[in-house]
């Protein structure tokens, strides 16, 4: 019976020698601060600037514009408040929305020609 050596099975590994300096390890995270500035410019900036317009938009909110809610509801502001916008849907009917809730400003005159 023969003695088998543990050389027979498993190889010995040699780890490759990594160059050394500051290079490598900026070439090492360059893929990642690239996806990153690709996300910026894809994603954060833009979603930025619409809470701006809206934000803008919400401020400017004053009495006889017409808005659209959230809801899907299309309206004529009555009132103003700092967090509350009284909307006429109907003669006569009013709802109190949330500034928020109002997701577009229409042209004057959009209402009627519906």
């Amino acid at each position: 019976m023969t003695t088998w050596s543990n050389n027979v099975f498993i190889s010995n590994a040699y780890a490759q020698t990594a160059a050394a300096g500051p290079e490598s390890s900026l070439m090492s995270f360059l893929p990642i601060i690239l996806m990153f500035v690709v996300l910026y410019f894809l994603m954060i900036r833009p979603q930025m600037k619409r809470q701006k317009e809206q934000k803008s938009m919400m401020e400017a909110l004053a009495k006889g514009d017409e808005v659209v809610t959230a809801g899907g509801i299309l309206g004529r502001v009555t009132k103003v408040t700092d967090a509350y916008v009284t909307v006429e849907v109907a003669d006569g009917t009013e709802v109190v929305v949330q500034k928020a809730a109002v997701s577009t400003l229409l042209p004057k005159g959009t209402i009627k020609s519906l």
